[in-house]
């Protein structure tokens, strides 16, 4: 089990301290947030490549309806880039909220969805070089003939980790066959409420046997597929709680932090560092 963790309420700056002391410490990835107007998610990222080497870099989660591919085709394979590789793209449907509402409506989970899958298709698509077209429903693309666009560091492309969540007793499981097609799961359970994944050992069991059958069917492998759990082993926020033996006998390969419990302050930020600065609870 490899571990990491998000960093809330942080400034950018704080951010790449944090990078930095993660990985004296140990940690394998650390993951920073998209909220409207907040701050910019892959500027962040970008400062911290240049300022480590061996930690993974990413988002927690990145509203990928919300943007045009291209422009999330340069700013990942930027820091894919400047990182040399360690940039992942935590994807999601994105969940509207005062933030997103403040500037954009909502226009409902199935347009979100049906955005979601183009923009990741063009995505890959153009990660694998040019000529590349498409024509989809909502976004389309023919080749590029003037400026030629930087590869990306990571072949075929930069690894994107999707949420997926299982609906119980359900026989068709979309949002899980969605992240099947990609390189890993954030996992949740659709009847989770109030933000919280739904989780628990045996339906994250019952998560990973779903998903490595749909693997299956798509002819893809599964030895390199990751399994990120979302939890706490501290115990103060949300339901799911370490230690973190459990998660990994389901079939998890990533424990991520999330202290969402802690204050948007300095002493949040302080105890955050302190956090960061033990290490990862192994």
């Amino acid at each position: 089990m490899r571990h990491g963790f998000v960093a809330p309420f942080v400034t950018e700056r704080e951010f790449v301290e944090l990078a930095r002391a993660a990985e004296a410490a140990g940690w394998d990835a650390i993951f920073t947030w998209e909220s409207v107007y907040r701050h910019d998610a892959w500027a962040t990222l970008g400062a911290a490549a240049v300022a480590t080497s061996t930690i993974r870099l990413g988002t927690l989660i990145t509203p990928v309806s919300r943007y045009r591919p291209w422009d999330l085709a340069a700013r990942v394979g930027t820091v894919d880039r400047l990182s040399q590789g360690r940039v992942v793209l935590g994807a999601g449907l994105g969940a509207p909220n005062g933030n997103w509402t403040a500037f954009e409506p909502d226009d409902g989970r199935r347009l979100r969805r049906e955005r979601t899958d183009e923009v990741l298709t063009i995505y890959a698509g153009l990660m694998s070089g040019q000529p590349y077209t498409y024509h989809g429903t909502h976004f389309s693309c023919t080749p590029v003939r003037e400026i030629d666009p930087l590869p990306p560091y990571t072949r075929p492309h930069p690894p994107v980790w999707v949420v997926g969540a299982l609906v119980p007793q359900r026989r068709r499981q979309p949002s899980l066959a969605r992240a099947a097609r990609w390189e890993g799961v954030f996992p949740a359970v659709a009847a989770g409420q109030g933000g919280q994944s739904g989780l628990t050992v045996d339906t994250l069991a019952q998560l990973v046997d779903v998903l490595r059958g749909l693997r299956r069917d798509l002819g893809l492998p599964w030895d390199e597929y990751q399994v990120c759990v979302e939890g706490d082993s501290y115990g103060g926020f949300g339901q799911v709680h370490g230690p973190v033996e459990p998660w990994e006998s389901a079939g998890g390969t990533w424990w991520i932090e999330s202290w969402w419990d802690l204050p948007d302050s300095p002493a949040g930020v302080e105890t955050l560092t302190r956090r960061v600065e033990r290490g990862p609870n192994r």
